[in-house]
């Protein structure tokens, strides 16, 4: 351990280098960006993240008015009215020419761009939330601008609902990205752009907060909840100041009357849970989703061009269709193809690998099964059966719970829709039938949720789920010296003059950390009466190395990380610590702190 000073072995380093690590955040002010990034890596950054919550609402409120100004101006060009829904306006020929231009375009421009750049939508928001920490790539997004109008003007059985929140979910996070925030506040950015997008959609505030924390986040907390109610209100308002009040559906008054109908409303569930395992089984199909690009579009585009040239009702999201399902003006004839082909036409597209929004269409077919049902119910008991709309109402959200796997939204969307707090008993009984159904008897998981190889959802796992929700920084230790292999006693004490808890031995080559030492143990070695008896002068040299003491190996993670990213770098670089890296430019990198295996643990089991 004790080496004399002789030609060969590297000459001490100086005493400026002993210096300590220089923390980015505590000799700031909190007011500062610093300051306020510093708050947010904590699990309790509640004020912090309910101004993200209202900036990111307002923000995804605007890209949504947007949106939907797009359709509204592709309308403009050839639709009767300017109207995006009024397939029903044009002649046969045009209708069905529509899908196979759509379809064409989406194809030439998509077709030569890579896989990954044609993930878009619901599953996509989800996938980088759980993979990526919430990062969007940009051309991903400008992808879903022009495929998501395209998709519904051009005539395609495609929802506006995927493409708002992919769009609201990514100009949220662009907001941390910019502003480099932690990862675990790039998390609760993403469900506020997903609850704003869904509340400025369709006028419903509660649904939009509970489908991001069902759906996307997968997860309830207080901390979590109160940002997203922010966005999702705001969403609202910002939809509101331009197209009113007025919810998304004109919902009619009604109401179940007698009780005899509740037999009646689980054979509908049961039938619309049914359907709902159709839908995804088709979504999912691996035949479909093995045929060439080229023929999967074709496929798409004749058989919608086909079902369109007799039933144009099929067409775009729906929603004149689903409001007529509402009110009973729909023919039987016409709830059959929407509640057939539509639902085949949705589902295939979906399988084709065409980006499109589910959500709208499947709103409207579960609202045509309902219908059905209701006028079944009609024929076999006129005297005590309620009216189609109620069945139209429920079927609804039996379909939306069903698919999603999201009972709450489903709920929180029908009272919002209906302003009817009477139809919340048969519509719980709807959705559970009806999800019941789906998932066990179709054995299908909700439509967007991604499944591992071990069969669970990243954030499905409680671990990775406490971890995500902090960053780094709240958890990682700060007192540090760092130094060179070989130091004198006297340069020895130099360093735990500093009162370091750990001390970082750098490599001669790139100034990189490879070994931790715990600075007691070096305070111990310098302690040691055989120690003091082997150093005659105070510049012999001391291999830190060999001091006797508990020593981690090492590897980097950024600042901005969350204890999840950290727990996964321990495990993949099979080390017990991290050092933390605070900058961007690799020439500018500074090390903040130190992160260990035994701090990750100590965390989760106080938490």
């Amino acid at each position: 351990m004790i080496h004399k000073r002789e030609g060969h072995l590297p000459a001490a380093p100086e005493n400026s280098s002993h210096r300590k690590i220089a923390v980015p955040f505590p000799s700031l002010p909190d007011l500062t960006l610093e300051g306020f990034r510093r708050k947010l890596a904590n699990v309790d950054a509640l004020p912090q993240l309910c101004v993200l919550g209202v900036l990111s609402g307002l923000l995804t409120g605007a890209v949504m008015v947007g949106f939907r100004l797009l359709l509204d101006l592709g309308a403009l060009t050839f639709m009767p009215d300017g109207d995006p829904e009024n397939f029903e306006g044009l002649s046969p020929l045009l209708r069905s020419s529509l899908p196979l231009l759509a379809v064409l375009i989406i194809g030439l421009f998509l077709w030569r761009q890579p896989a990954a750049a044609r993930k878009m939508g619901v599953g996509h928001v989800i996938e980088r939330l759980s993979y990526h920490q919430g990062r969007f790539p940009l051309r991903n997004w400008i992808n879903q601008w022009w495929v998501g109008v395209i998709s519904v003007i051009g005539g395609l059985s495609a929802g506006r609902e995927g493409p708002a929140i992919h769009l609201g979910a990514a100009a949220a996070s662009g907001i941390g990205q910019r502003l480099r925030l932690p990862h675990n506040s790039l998390r609760v950015l993403v469900a506020c752009g997903t609850a704003a997008g869904i509340s400025a959609s369709f006028n419903t505030p509660i649904a939009g907060v509970i489908f991001a924390m069902e759906v996307v986040m997968l997860e309830y907390t207080i901390v979590g909840f109160m940002p997203v109610i922010l966005a999702s209100t705001m969403g609202a308002l910002v939809a509101m100041l331009v197209y009113g009040s007025e919810p998304a559906f004109q919902v009619p008054s009604v109401s179940m009357g007698s009780l005899m109908n509740l037999p009646w409303i689980v054979v509908t569930a049961l039938f619309i849970g049914l359907l709902a395992g159709l839908f995804i089984h088709v979504a999912k199909s691996t035949a479909i989703r093995g045929l060439p690009f080229w023929l999967r579009l074709i496929l798409v585009a004749v058989a919608t061009a086909g079902v369109a040239w007799w039933y144009p009702e099929v067409q775009g999201i729906g929603y004149d269709s689903l409001d007529a399902s509402l009110t009973g003006h729909l023919a039987v004839d016409v709830l059959l193809a929407l509640v057939v082909a539509k639902l085949l036409l949705t589902g295939l597209t979906v399988a084709s690998g065409i980006p499109i929004g589910i959500i709208g269409p499947v709103l409207v077919v579960g609202a045509a099964a309902g219908a059905l049902a209701g006028l079944a119910g009609a024929q076999l008991w006129p005297q005590l059966a309620a009216e189609p709309g109620l069945y139209a109402m429920l079927g609804m959200a039996a379909m939306m719970g069903a698919v999603l796997q999201a009972p709450l939204a489903a709920l929180m969307a029908l009272l919002e829709l209906t302003h009817n707090p009477n139809i919340i008993l048969p519509g719980m009984l709807a959705v559970v039938v009806s999800g019941l159904t789906a998932r066990q008897l179709c054995r299908c998981d909700g439509f967007f949720v991604s499944v591992t190889r071990q069969g669970l959802h990243p954030l499905q796992q409680p671990l990775m789920q406490a971890l995500s929700r902090v960053s780094v920084p709240a958890v990682m230790e700060r007192s540090l010296v760092r130094t060179q292999r070989m130091v004198t006693r006297e340069q020895a004490r130099a360093l735990l003059d500093a009162k370091p808890v750990w001390i970082l031995i750098m490599r001669s080559t790139d100034d990189k950390p490879t070994l931790a030492l715990k600075a007691a143990d070096l305070a111990r070695a310098l302690m040691d009466e055989q120690l003091a008896e082997e150093v005659e002068t105070a510049s012999e040299l001391i291999d830190l190395l060999e001091v006797p003491g508990q020593r981690l190996e090492m590897a980097p993670i950024h600042l901005q990380a969350t204890l999840s990213e950290a727990f996964e770098r321990l495990n993949d670089q099979a080390v017990d610590a991290l050092f933390v890296e605070h900058g961007h430019r690799p020439k500018q990198k500074r090390i903040s702190g130190i992160i260990t295996r035994g701090a990750i643990e100590r965390y989760y089991s106080l938490k």
